[in-house]
């Protein structure tokens, strides 16, 4: 995590759910002193290890139709972000890591730590509105998934409303 975010420190973690299976675990990473008030103006990482396999195809779909439950989105930006994401998003097994890194204003970088420890950069998409909607799927007040965003955020976040 060190060069994608320099002395990041964890925030919050916690595993989603899905009728009782564990998908995947999840871990927010911040600067040191990082609090909630700060998203979106503060560059974080989100690490996702997975604890199922599953086709980048289908993460990638399935990321942008949360990505909706922030408003509808332009559909030239649907498609361009869809395509970024199918590029970007491998093929996950149990144990497989992907962190994207968040930088406001500026889009986001992703990066995959295979079970085996090995790591690769996956690319990034240079869009500061779709790094936006795509960290709030686990971020934003308008997330599917409320307990696991206050997991994530800790302490120091607002509740989120349904």
């Amino acid at each position: 995590m060190g060069e994608l975010l320099p002395g990041a420190v964890r925030v919050g973690e916690g595993t989603l759910r899905f009728l009782g299976f564990a998908v995947y675990d999840a871990r927010l990473l911040a600067p040191p002193g990082w609090r909630a008030e700060a998203l979106g103006r503060t560059p974080l990482a989100l690490e996702l290890t997975y604890r199922r396999a599953f086709r980048g195809a289908d993460i990638a779909r399935r990321s942008l139709e949360e990505m909706r439950r922030a408003g509808p989105i332009p559909a030239a930006d649907e498609a361009a972000w869809l395509a970024a994401m199918q590029r970007i998003f491998p093929n996950v097994g149990p144990g497989d890591r992907i962190t994207g890194v968040w930088q406001p204003g500026a889009g986001a970088r992703f990066v995959f730590t295979g079970a085996d420890g090995q790591r690769r950069a996956l690319g990034d998409v240079a869009d500061a509105r779709f790094a936006e909607r795509f960290f709030g799927i686990w971020l934003a007040p308008s997330t599917s998934e409320p307990a696991l965003r206050q997991a994530l955020l800790g302490p120091s976040a607002p509740m989120a409303t349904p």
